[in-house]
């Protein structure tokens, strides 16, 4: 084997798919490189993220530590990122042709705003290697044999022996596609959603469908899980980033509440009550005559304010003289620390994101390569490292392709 060239498989036609491909090709020129996707079309989530403008990566500038962007495999990414992180990929892409463009939430997009600029560019790159690209091959099984080849099963009929194979299909929302990982000895974390909206039941909160505020602090009451962002209340519940963060941050606790939790927000986007109780206090001691309605705290909107105003009991007419103690504290208390109850996922949308799959403690860290089966390696959504909105979870899928990549050919 050791005078022929190494055939190798890419199971899974996504980012991190793409990428080890086109690494191990650069890397091992004469290899018979050959992506596999069950689906009939390429990079097909690459394609719609970011609205279909293709959010790549994050500038990080607003991550102080790996695990405020990734709640899961957060130490497995700060440990590759020493080795091709966003700056790494920014470069990469450009070197290719693609010009990028960094957003002011730091998100980053190609400058065309178009997803079908990176799909072309990985494409025709793979292409140009001359690394085979498959569709509509799902994968069936796995079989290793003793000369350390893998066996590779498809459920089209399609049987083939590989050298080395790379697994990059991606997130399993229902746990099917790892079961032939667990059959080989690798450890499974049971997949569940992640990035999710939240649905409220609550009748006038709901009338207020379409307000955009900018930033709140949302939170589990009773645990350490919070974000911050933009709330979008939706004719169901919340969504926005703040929302999505949330999700993704408590995911393994929302799930074992079968999605039945208080939500906490803090409207004032701030995160000490000193500062809503200076605002407030100041606001009635300057415009006693003034009615309640006229007055909006920390900027927010109208049709909020006018909800909260009668969230705590008052009339938007009374004047602001007129509120005792109680009363300023409890509209203080109701802008930061508005308490709702979820009633389930948003079923807006199909997840996007499941954390869960096979996890780290299978895995070499160094390379990515099984613990269980050598020859076999793993990089994406199929292991245990979820992220946040924003561009980390692309970010995640070339890291880990590109290491990959690195040493699947050695």
């Amino acid at each position: 084997m050791s005078n022929q060239p190494l055939n190798i498989a890419i199971i899974g036609g996504g980012a991190a798919g793409y990428f080890a491909a086109i690494e191990a090709k650069r890397n091992c020129p004469d290899a018979d490189i050959t992506i596999f996707e069950k689906n009939p079309k390429m990079l097909a989530k690459v394609e719609i993220t970011g609205g279909g403008r293709c959010n790549l990566t994050n500038s990080f500038r607003q991550i102080s530590d790996a695990k405020h962007a990734y709640p899961r495999g957060h130490k497995l990414m700060k440990r590759l990122f020493k080795r091709f992180d966003h700056r790494s990929t920014h470069e990469w892409f450009e070197r290719e042709g693609v010009r990028l463009t960094t957003q002011e939430d730091e998100c980053v997009f190609p400058v065309s705003q178009d997803s079908h600029t990176i799909i072309n560019c990985l494409t025709g790159l793979a292409t140009q290697l001359g690394v085979r690209q498959k569709t509509r091959h799902c994968l069936k099984d796995i079989k290793r044999y003793e000369d350390g080849r893998l066996h590779l099963s498809f459920e089209n009929g399609t049987e083939a022996d590989f050298d080395r194979v790379a697994i990059t299909t991606g997130g399993s929302p229902k746990g099917e596609g790892l079961r032939m990982f667990a059959e080989m000895g690798h450890e499974i974390e049971k997949p569940i959603p992640s990035l999710f909206t939240f649905n409220i039941k609550d009748r006038n909160f709901l009338e207020l469908m379409g307000t955009v505020v900018e930033p709140v602090v949302a939170s589990i009451p009773g645990t350490k899980f919070k974000a911050e962002g933009p709330l979008l209340i939706t004719h169901w519940g919340m969504s926005g980033p703040a929302t999505l963060k949330l999700s993704s941050h408590a995911a393994c606790y929302l799930s074992e509440c079968q999605y039945q939790s208080a939500i906490a927000v803090n409207w004032t986007g701030e995160s000490r009550r000193s500062v809503a109780e200076e605002e407030i206090g100041g606001i009635a001691a300057c415009n006693a005559q003034k009615q309640l309605a006229t007055i909006r705290p920390f900027n927010i909107p109208t049709r909020l304010w006018h909800y909260i105003i009668s969230r705590t009991g008052h009339n938007a007419e009374q004047r602001w003289g007129e509120l005792g103690k109680k009363s300023l504290n409890r509209i203080i208390e109701t802008l930061t620390n508005d308490i709702y109850q979820i009633a389930g996922r948003g079923k807006a949308r199909d997840e996007f994101v499941t954390c869960g799959g096979v996890a780290l403690a299978s895995i070499d860290l160094h390379t990515l390569e099984s613990k269980v089966c050598k020859g076999l390696f793993f990089a994406g959504e199929v292991l245990d490292v979820d992220a946040i909105t924003g561009g980390f979870n692309l970010q995640a899928a070339w890291t880990m392709g590109h290491v990959v990549g690195n040493h699947i050919g050695s």
